[in-house]
Formats: C-alpha cells, sequence, structure tokens
C-alpha cells in the first residue's frame, strides 16, 4: 500500500503580531563613527575591511558619508536577492514533494498557501542573520553595529546644549489616570534632574467619553499640576468625540498646540522613556536636520502575569538582531510603532496627515494602523525615518493575558488590511511601499497556513499514486522550515549568551537558557490558535465585522473557565476534527501533528494557566522568565504604582 502524500505543516509558527515587536515588524548600515560629527575614518584597508565597508556604509554622498560611499541600494539588491533566492530554493524542494504522483487540486492549493507563508519566515531568517553578523563580526572589525546602522546618531555620551523645544505627549481613552500620571511624572522628574527640565512640556491628550473617567483625569492631573514647580508646563486637553481615533488625537495636538515646538515625542498610555534616551534623540535630531523621526527600541516592563512575562522574555531575546539586520537594508526608510519616537514636529503636521479610504469600514474609512502610513509619508516628503536597534530606556506593557493579545492583534489585522488600498500611493519610496506590503503579508500568512493544513488534509483523502511518499525530501523540508522558523529566536539567545555581561542581566546562563525554552514552547502551541483566530476574523471582514477601539487591559487578571471557552471553542473543535481526519485518511500523519493538534485541543486551559495571577506570582518569585529590570532593583519601572518589584 502506497502512502498518500501528507505534507507536514510547520508548527512552530509566529507568536507575534509584528517584527518590530517581534520582531516587531527594518534600516541601513554604516560606517561612520560619529564623534562630534567629523568625517568618517577609513577602517584599515585589508580585504576583511574593505568588504566590512562595502557591506555596511551608508546612504551615497551626504554631508556625512564620503562621496565614493556604495549605494544603500546595493544592499537593498542584495537583501532582494537573498530572500528571493532562500523563496526560490524552498518552495523548489516543496514542489518536488508534491509533484510525485502528478497534481491534484488539493496539492496546487497547498503550494499555492505555502508560498504566502515565506514571506515574512524567509525575511525573519535573513534580518536575524544579518543582525548577528553585524554585531558579533563587525565589532571585531573595529565598527560599533548601532552607531554603523544609524549614522543620524550621536553618543551616548554627547552632552551639548540643548536648544529646542519638545513636545512630550500621551494619548489615552479610558485609562487609569493614577497609572498615566505616575509615568508621566517619573519622566518629568528626570529631565528635570537632568537641568533640561525647562525644554520639554507634557500633555495628556484625552479621547475619553465616560464623564467619570474624563472627572478622574482632569482631578488627577490637576493634583499633579498644584505640586509643580512649573504648572503652565503641564497641559491636559480632552475632546468630546475621538474623530480618527489615536491619530485623530495626535492630529488635533499637531494643528491646535504644534505650533512652539520643534519635536514632539507620542507616548502611549503604558509607555514610559528615560531622560537620557530621550536627550540622547533631542541631541541627533538637532544635529541632523535631514531626519524626521527617530524611533526607539521598546522592551516590556517587568509583569506578574506569566503571559506577558513569556511573550517580552522571548521578543526581547529576538529584538536587537533581528532589528539590527532589517536596519542594515531599510536605513533612512526605518518603521515606526507609533510611540516611544523623536519627531520633527512641522514636517510630521504638514505631511502626515493620513487619507481616507474609499468605501465603508471595516476596510474603507478611517486607516487604525496609521504607524507605518506616517512613516512612508514623512520619507516621501524628504526626511529620513530610523529606528535605534538598541535597548535604551524605553519601555511599554504587553497584554496580561491572550485575550487581551487576541484583541489588540485583531485590530492590529484590520488595520494593516486596509493598507491594500494604499499599495499604489504615489509618490512612496520602494522601501516604504514594500513595507506596506509586508504588513498586508504578516497577516495574509495566517490563512495561507490554515489552507496549507486544510489542502493537507484534503490530500489525505484522495486516491494515492504509485510512487512512495519522498520521506527524505519531506524531512528535509521540514528542518528547513524550522531551521528559518526558529532563527530569529535562537539567534537572539545566542546573542546574550555569548555576552558575559546579557547573560548576568537575565540572571545567568541557567535561567536565560531555560527562560527561552519555556517562551519557545508556549509560542509553539499559541502560534497555531493565533492564526486560526486571525482566519477567522480576517473572513469577517469580508462581511463587515470589525473591532471596537477602547481601553487595553494592563494589569494581570484571572481569566475564568467560561470566558477562555467563549473564545476559544473554535480553535479547540478544530482540533477534534483535524486530528479525527488524520486518524481516517492519514494515520502515519499523526505523530508530526502531534504538536499542532495539542495546541488546539489544549487552547482554553492554557489560556485560563497563563493568566493565573498565581502562577505568574510564583514564577515571578522563582525568577522564571526575568527581565533585566526584574533583576536589577534600580530600574526606574519599580516606583511605578502597582509595580511588582524586583525579586
Amino acid at each position: 500500500m502506497r502512502r498518500r502524500k501528507f505534507p507536514v505543516p510547520n508548527t512552530a509558527g509566529r507568536a507575534s503580531s509584528r517584527p518590530g515587536e517581534t520582531y516587531q515588524r527594518a534600516s541601513a548600515v554604516s560606517v561612520v563613527i560619529v564623534t562630534n560629527y567629523s568625517p568618517r575614518c577609513r577602517v584599515c584597508q585589508s580585504p576583511a575591511s574593505t568588504f566590512a565597508s562595502l557591506l555596511m556604509t551608508d546612504l551615497a554622498a551626504t554631508p556625512e558619508t564620503s562621496a565614493d560611499a556604495p549605494s544603500l541600494a546595493l544592499r537593498r539588491g542584495l537583501m532582494l536577492i537573498l530572500c528571493l533566492g532562500l523563496a526560490l530554493a524552498v518552495t523548489s524542494l516543496m514542489v518536488r514533494i508534491l509533484e510525485v504522483n502528478g497534481w491534484s487540486w488539493a496539492e496546487v492549493g497547498a503550494l499555492i498557501c505555502f508560498i504566502l507563508t515565506l514571506p515574512w519566515t524567509v525575511l525573519g531568517f535573513w534580518n536575524a542573520s544579518i543582525g548577528f553578523c553585524l554585531v558579533h563580526i563587525a565589532g571585531r572589525l573595529g565598527v560599533d553595529p548601532v552607531a554603523a546602522v544609524n549614522p543620524r546618531l550621536v553618543p551616548k555620551d554627547d552632552a551639548r546644549p540643548i536648544t529646542t523645544r519638545t513636545a512630550i505627549t500621551m494619548t489615552i481613552r479610558h485609562e487609569d489616570p493614577a497609572q498615566v500620571i505616575a509615568r508621566l511624572r517619573l519622566m518629568r522628574a528626570d529631565l528635570e534632574a537632568s537641568g533640561w527640565g525647562r525644554h520639554f512640556h507634557f500633555y495628556l491628550l484625552s479621547d475619553s467619553a465616560r464623564p467619570e473617567a474624563a472627572a478622574a483625569e482632569e482631578a488627577a492631573f490637576a493634583a499633579w499640576k498644584a505640586t509643580d514647580a512649573h504648572p503652565e508646563e503641564l497641559i491636559y486637553r480632552r475632546r468630546e468625540q475621538n474623530t480618527g481615533f489615536k491619530a485623530g488625537n495626535v492630529r488635533d495636538f499637531l494643528t491646535r498646540f504644534g505650533c512652539p515646538y520643534d519635536f514632539f515625542l507620542p507616548l502611549d498610555a503604558d509607555s514610559l522613556m528615560g531622560a537620557r534616551s530621550i536627550l540622547r534623540l533631542v541631541r541627533s535630531l538637532q544635529a541632523f536636520p535631514q531626519v524626521g523621526l527617530l524611533q526607539t527600541l521598546v522592551v516590556g516592563m517587568p509583569s506578574g502575569s506569566f503571559f506577558a512575562r513569556a511573550f517580552q522574555f522571548g521578543m526581547r531575546q529576538g529584538m536587537r538582531t533581528y532589528t539590527m539586520g532589517s536596519a542594515w537594508w531599510q536605513g533612512d526608510c526605518g518603521p515606526f510603532w507609533g510611540h516611544n519616537a523623536l519627531i520633527r514636529l512641522a514636517p510630521f503636521r504638514d505631511h502626515c496627515e493620513l487619507p481616507v479610504l474609499p468605501g465603508t469600514p471595516p476596510l474603507g474609512g478611517l486607516i487604525l494602523s496609521h504607524d507605518q502610513v506616517e512613516a512612508a509619508l514623512l520619507r516621501r516628503a524628504g526626511f529620513e525615518v530610523r529606528v535605534v536597534p538598541e535597548e535604551g530606556e524605553s519601555w511599554e506593557e504587553n497584554p496580561p493575558a491572550l485575550p487581551d493579545f487576541v484583541k489588540r492583534d485583531l485590530r492590529w489585522c484590520q488595520g494593516n488590511m486596509q493598507y491594500f488600498q494604499l499599495l499604489g500611493l504615489p509618490g512612496l519610496k520602494a522601501p516604504s511601499r514594500i513595507q506596506i506590503g509586508l504588513a498586508i503579508l504578516m497577516y495574509v500568512g495566517a490563512p495561507a497556513w490554515m489552507g496549507f493544513l486544510v489542502f493537507g488534509l484534503a490530500q489525505a483523502f484522495l486516491p494515492a499514486g504509485p510512487a512512495p511518499y519522498p520521506a527524505d525530501l519531506g524531512l528535509t523540508l521540514f528542518a528547513v522550515i524550522m531551521t528559518l522558523s526558529l532563527s530569529p529566536k535562537l539567534l537572539g539567545v545566542l546573542d546574550l549568551l555569548i555576552q558575559r555581561r546579557e547573560r548576568q542581566r537575565y540572571g545567568g546562563t541557567l535561567r536565560l537558557v531555560g527562560g527561552a525554552l519555556i517562551e519557545l514552547v508556549l509560542m509553539t502551541l499559541l502560534a497555531p490558535v493565533i492564526a486560526l483566530i486571525e482566519t477567522r476574523f480576517m473572513l469577517g471582514l469580508l462581511f463587515g465585522k470589525a473591532v471596537g477601539w477602547d481601553a487595553q487591559q494592563r494589569q494581570g487578571y484571572r481569566v475564568r473557565w467560561g470566558q477562555a471557552a467563549h473564545g476559544l471553542w473554535l480553535p479547540t473543535l478544530f482540533g477534534g476534527l483535524y486530528g479525527l481526519g488524520l486518524w481516517i485518511g492519514a494515520p502515519g500523519a499523526l505523530p508530526w501533528a502531534a504538536p499542532l493538534l495539542t495546541a488546539y485541543l489544549l487552547s482554553i486551559p492554557l489560556c485560563v494557566l497563563t493568566a493565573s495571577p498565581r502562577f505568574g506570582a510564583l514564577c515571578h518569585r522563582w525568577g522564571i522568565l526575568a527581565i533585566p529590570e526584574e533583576i536589577d532593583a534600580s530600574a526606574p519601572v519599580h516606583t511605578l504604582p502597582g509595580a511588582i518589584g524586583p525579586r
């Protein structure tokens, strides 16, 4: 009896929504070592250093780079070749497996879906690989990788005067005012201690519609102003209608209050930044007038929720190498993640007003995912958009439970699907257009992956051909896909392991490796569940289903069994039916599909367990999935209300 062909699915998948959060969803390299902004020195002309110069020199002729500098287009072209070459190689391997007995309709469908899942898998592999090489190979050639990927960044010890005015803006809607103002007060105190406090004004921009929420905000803000030595620098503004959502809130500030300021720093309600990070961004934009936006690397705060601990632990490990590699080719067309970035106010106000899309919501009307569009519009206006691929006093909070993660993820999904209408936006730079396309493919990959599973199962019920299943090719493809999928995580962990200081920041090698393994298992189990939920939601978008925009859950809580079952009955049912189908049509594939079936069948108890406050507190007590701030008792995040404190 011949085996029926059944391609083995990749059960690792992705558990994060954006690279920029993972991976967080990428800029270019230079040999510029900024020292008082003098022209860069040449590296020694050995073959190795010459090759490094070729790959790491940013932008063609500018005031900060030599006229013979290789073009940024060279690196972008090389990245395109690497990605296309790898994608074609993997696709050809899949074709060889599927064509053994000719082509059925199920195999054609499986191949199409497989190809649609590849862009982010391939891009993630090369981003992480290039970033890892930049960090650990370029350094041996005497090149600072951070200064290399962002030549528009002043050194950390730069102390030139602040000569500009910056508005620090926090947008809120139905948030806890005590938590919000505590963050702003901490940032203000830090800036006052730096001696540059008079150059920064703070704006709390409220879109709260509930009267009790608005009253609480006004009272808390008034109490803060009453204790501040310069209350005129603290401004509270509330809109009656949240027209345009967060982007509309910011737009209202820009047009009504923006004129006196050179820069503005947008924050989310859960954001926090230190004075050193803020001042470095300001000095960089003062020094380089061609830069319109400078985005920091944002990391999670310590959390008592096991779900948030695992998510931010894994995201943080891979973030540096991934973003370093993406910065290598994105260069001046870098990302904007919507907050914790310094922006040149006038160009942003004049050139980054979001268009209203034709049609009705959810795919028409106001744009939900504003950040990447604003980055593309700012670059179109001639201003550079760059990222700082290193950690530096820039924090946010992550969802405490799977239901909250899904809620946020689906809002991003809806916004990214609106990008289909922006692909032809006139005047965009090619990298900006590519990033908009990648933002779409980020979510298209979920239904494509589910389609691959369904077509694979359908093939199991079609007549088997005479030729045996090429098991050797199947195993090779499985190994390749797993390697590509896991490389960003593995290289991120390796990046930390080979640096003694980083190992110590995470509490030692055992805690670091143990936490990485726990996070890998958890996210491997969650990825198929999230993909199915995204697929169902995207099908609903075609029939007008949409998500709302309200305050996010910030604090950990207990998810009850009924709540988990209400949100996750479909993955559980799908897992049961899929397993039954395999048992009937292709029982030999059951061992290979075991991780996938486990993920679906355990989705409800996994949701309850990972949100359990008791389980989270136990992990905090034992230092499981602890991030550096949790170990460092001096970290400023410990002074915030409700902080879990150092272990």
